[in-house]
């Protein structure tokens, strides 16, 4: 596996300008066991590991996978949820020097068999049972289409004494030794696949090196002044970006402490927040609106909390001014993706309207810049060398080596980054252009709602319309007459009223906490009728 889009010269300005300094991921794990072995690493369903513990099980499960004649450049896929064995596993994986491929276990059967098969899949690991989800049985369905996968590990279950290639998670550790794994590697080396959470068609796989890698964690570290004292509070899926940067690996760059938390539940999170004096965390728009919203948040103390940085899908304005009184900590909106982490976010040296209403300023030597068709591009040393699958790189990529995002932007005087929605994003209604974000923005302001997404409806006359998807509050009642008034109180021009409405229980998400529009736009055309749709 070789990245694809490495530019020499861009690469070697980054190292001789200190932004790809030659560190290995796992290597600051087994530095701070050196230093502090008995601190806390990770917190994982009321167990503490201390630095000395998580170090050694890595090296014990490394050396088991050499034994299993897992190499530098093979693949290891897991589906896990946030807990302890997703971080074994992962900085395991990358200290034999394999490539970490972590994968969203509410995945299922055809999404996991396209990954495992185009990685190329040599090991996979996977719970016994998480939500009630049997994994094992899942993989025994699709390993016909994986011709790669030589074994599956199973943490919390058994496996099948070697017959079937099935090895429970304690038995493979039981195999290893604790004793440093010796293998040749290279800061420049691919380290992690990982597939988007995307909103539209298949998954693709982003190859990020050591160097990419570590170049975000270390510019996050800066920007926020974090540091061994901070205790991270992780509830994003580990399987995302956001999860297998910040919580599986900056944590240990920071000798500090990670608390986990495998099923959200925000009433839970603010426990843990207070039990553990958790300090800084990064979390979609769903989790923040989940403890702004908790009905115990008045009771539990989270003073400890510092920053709660918002990503990985749309934040609405009044969200973050809300948190930020409610939580009484730097609530800020940032702007990044799989292939590029971290571009955009404002910390508290920034105003709370520049957090509210923009996505942030470059951070470090991240480049930002506008296309004429308003596209954002972005730039930096933590880009992504490329996706597995080649033929996708043209089209990702312009031919200066900017990544195109797909999202729309303005950016203002002062260098900060608004998103004003995707390309594809865009509601033409007879011929003339509408944001749909802009209305979701007014909308999402409204007391009779809990959650908003506009979406375009196909209209033979004019093309598309607008159409609104409404999650009302509990107890309270949307209504089509009532969202135009309140769009035209705020003097929203008259075609940019939603002239459909579609109520539902829930919005569908991806992983990462985005709204999957493309399934709404599916539901607005099998729904053509004007006037409201339940």
């Amino acid at each position: 596996m070789k990245a694809t889009r490495v530019d020499a010269e861009q690469a070697r300005r980054h190292v001789a300008a200190g932004f790809w300094a030659g560190r290995l991921v796992d290597g600051y794990l087994a530095a701070a066991a050196t230093r502090t072995p008995e601190a806390v690493a990770v917190v994982d369903r009321g167990r503490h590991w201390t630095y000395q513990e998580l170090d050694d099980t890595v090296d014990r499960f490394a050396s088991a996978l050499q034994g299993r004649g897992v190499g530098p450049g093979d693949v290891v896929s897991w589906l896990l949820p946030n807990r302890v064995e997703a971080v074994v596993v992962h900085l395991a994986t990358i200290r034999l020097g394999a490539v970490s491929n972590p994968i969203i276990p509410i995945y299922r059967h055809r999404e996991t068999a396209f990954i495992l098969r185009q990685a190329a899949t040599k090991v996979a690991v996977v719970p016994h049972v998480f939500r009630n989800f049997d994994y094992p049985a899942m993989l025994d369905e699709i390993r016909d289409e994986v011709p790669t996968l030589e074994t599956v590990v199973v943490v919390g279950g058994p496996g099948d004494g070697g017959d079937g290639g099935r090895s429970s998670f304690d038995d493979l550790l039981a195999e290893g030794h604790a004793d440093p794994i010796s293998t040749p590697r290279a800061s420049g080396d691919i380290a992690l696949l990982l597939y988007t959470s995307g909103t539209t068609s298949a998954p693709k796989g982003a190859l990020h090196s050591h160097d990419t890698l570590d170049h975000e964690n270390r510019s996050i570290i800066d920007f926020f002044g974090l540091s061994a004292a901070d205790v991270v509070f992780m509830p994003s899926p580990v399987g995302h970006i956001i999860g297998v940067l910040y919580g599986l690996q900056l944590p240990f760059m920071l000798g500090g402490t990670v608390v986990l938390l495998d099923v959200w539940e925000p009433g839970r999170a603010l426990e843990l927040i207070e039990e553990h004096r958790c300090t800084f965390t990064v979390a979609a728009t769903p989790f923040l609106h989940g403890l702004v919203h908790h009905p115990s948040l008045p009771e539990r103390d989270v003073s400890s909390l510092r920053v709660f940085a918002c990503g990985g899908a749309d934040v609405p304005p009044e969200l973050v001014r809300a948190a930020t009184t409610a939580l009484g900590c730097t609530v800020s909106r940032g702007y990044g993706s799989t292939e590029f982490p971290t571009a955009t976010v404002c910390n508290t040296r920034d105003a709370v309207e520049k957090r509210a209403r923009t996505d942030g300023r470059p951070i470090g030597p991240a480049e930002v810049r506008l296309a004429p068709d308003g596209e954002l591009q972005v730039r930096g040393p933590e880009l992504f060398l490329g996706y597995l699958d080649a033929s996708l790189n043209d089209s990702a990529f312009t031919d200066d080596g900017w990544l195109r995002t797909g999202d729309l932007a303005r950016i203002d005087g002062d260098g900060y980054v608004e998103i004003t929605g995707r390309q594809k994003d865009i509601i033409i209604r007879g011929g003339e252009n509408i944001s749909a974000k802009e209305i979701e923005d007014h909308l999402f302001e409204h007391p009779d709602v809990a959650d908003v997404a506009v979406v375009s409806s196909p209209d033979p006359v004019l093309g598309e319309r607008v159409c609104a998807v409404v999650v009302a509050l509990p107890g309270h009642h949307v209504t089509l007459p009532g969202l135009v008034e309140w769009l035209t109180v705020r003097r929203t021009a008259r075609q940019k009223l939603p002239e459909r409405l579609i109520l539902l229980d829930e919005l569908p998400r991806n992983p990462s906490g985005k709204i999957q529009k493309f399934r709404l736009r599916d539901l607005a055309r099998e729904h053509t009728t004007l006037g409201v749709t339940r």
